[in-house]
C-alpha cells in the first residue's frame, strides 16, 4: 500500500469564477475498495473530450478540481481483484474514465478493475494510445460496417478524417482492401491523407454544399462519420441502395434534418457507435485485431508524442482543429 504522505503528479483543472485554469499538481493517493487497481500510467492520449473536460465543458465533466485524460496504459502497482495481480500490463479506455472519474493524465490512476483490458503481447504500451479510445472507436466502427458492406461493393466515405477516430478508419479500411474517399476541411493535409491509403480527397464544403434534395445521386457503398450534421445527412443520402453508415460524433452538429426515403427507398442502415459502453468480448476482439491484421503502421509512424507540460499548448491547437493524427502523452514517473 502507498504511504499516506506519498504523492504523484496530474494535470488538473480547476474552477474559479466560471474561469477554468490547467496545471500540474500534486495528488495523494487513497486506498483502494474492492474489485479496484491502481496502475501507474505510462502512456496516454489526447482527444477531443479531453479538451472538452479540460475547457469546463460540463456536458462532459460536471465536477472541478478534475484530471482529463479517457486513455491510459500502464502497469498494474496494487490490486483488490484476483483476476489481476501486481505487474500486468493494462489497457483502460472510455467508461468514466477522465470524465467524471481522474483519468490518465497523472502519473496513476485508481479504477474499477473491470474496466481493464490485458495489454495484448504484441502491442507495445505506446503504440495502444496510438490508438486508444480513438482506435477503440475506429475499430468498432469497422467491425459494424465490415459486417455489412464489401469492398467490392464500391467506396467507402470517412469524415473528419484528418482527426483520430478517422485517420484510424481510413488507415484501417484501405488496409482491408477498401476504396476509401477522405473527407476534410484542410486541404494542406492531401499527403497526409494518401499516406493513410485514401484513394480519393472530398473536401468538406463539397458535401456540405450538395442540393438539399431528399435523395441524392448514389455516390459511396457506406460509410464512417465523425462529425455528424449536414456532412452526415448527405453522406446519407448519396449512399447506394443497401450501404451502411456509422455514427460515432456530433462535433458539427448533433442534429440530422432528413426524410425517411434513404431508408425506405434505398435500404440505408444507420449504426450509431457507442465504444465508451461497449461490451468487453468486443472491445477484447478489436484489440486483438488492432495488432494483428488491422494493425495501422502508417499512424503509428506519424503520431506525435507530448509531455504532461505540453498538454495545455495541445488541447489549444486541438479546440481550433489545429491537430492532426493522434497525440500522445508520455507520462514521466
Amino acid at each position: 500500500m502507498k504511504q499516506v504522505n506519498s504523492t504523484f503528479k496530474a494535470f488538473r483543472v480547476e474552477e474559479s469564477d466560471g474561469d477554468y485554469n490547467c496545471s500540474i499538481k500534486d495528488m495523494s493517493f487513497s486506498p483502494l475498495e474492492d474489485h479496484e487497481i491502481l496502475v501507474k500510467v505510462k502512456y496516454s492520449s489526447l482527444n477531443y473530450k479531453d479538451a472538452l473536460s479540460a475547457s469546463g465543458n460540463k456536458g462532459v465533466t460536471r465536477h472541478f478540481p478534475h484530471t482529463p485524460g479517457i486513455d491510459a496504459v500502464g502497469i498494474i502497482e496494487e490490486s483488490t481483484d484476483t483476476n489481476w495481480t501486481v505487474g500486468e500490463q493494462v489497457i483502460v479506455t472510455s467508461y468514466d474514465l477522465g470524465m467524471n472519474t481522474d483519468g490518465g493524465f497523472a502519473e496513476y490512476i485508481k479504477v474499477p478493475s473491470s474496466w481493464a483490458v490485458k495489454l495484448p503481447e504484441q502491442l507495445s504500451m505506446k503504440d495502444a494510445m496510438v490508438y486508444g479510445t480513438a482506435g477503440l472507436t475506429a475499430g468498432m466502427s469497422v467491425l459494424r460496417l465490415t459486417q455489412l458492406v464489401k469492398p467490392e461493393d464500391g467506396k467507402i466515405v470517412v469524415s473528419g478524417a484528418t482527426g483520430g477516430v478517422g485517420s484510424l478508419s481510413v488507415s484501417i479500411l484501405s488496409k482491408l482492401g477498401y476504396d476509401v474517399v477522405a473527407i476534410t476541411g484542410k486541404e494542406s493535409e492531401r499527403d497526409f491523407l494518401f499516406s493513410l491509403g485514401a484513394k480519393e480527397i472530398l473536401l468538406r464544403q463539397e458535401i456540405e454544399s450538395m442540393a438539399s434534395k431528399p435523395l441524392l445521386k448514389p455516390l459511396f457503398a457506406g460509410g464512417i462519420d465523425t462529425v455528424g450534421g449536414v456532412i452526415l445527412e448527405n453522406i446519407i443520402k448519396t449512399t447506394s441502395p443497401m450501404g451502411a453508415i456509422t455514427c460515432c460524433g456530433n462535433v458539427a452538429s448533433p442534429k440530422l434534418e432528413l426524410t425517411v426515403f434513404p431508408f425506405i427507398l434505398r435500404g440505408i442502415t444507420l449504426v450509431g457507435i457507442d465504444s465508451q459502453n461497449s461490451k468487453m468480448k468486443d472491445r477484447t476482439l478489436v484489440w486483438e485485431k488492432l495488432t494483428s491484421e488491422w494493425k495501422p503502421e502508417h499512424l503509428v509512424n506519424t503520431s506525435n508524442e507530448v509531455t504532461l507540460e505540453d498538454l495545455n499548448k495541445n488541447i489549444q491547437l486541438m479546440l481550433k482543429g489545429q491537430l492532426k493524427g493522434r497525440t500522445i502523452v508520455k507520462i514521466e514517473n
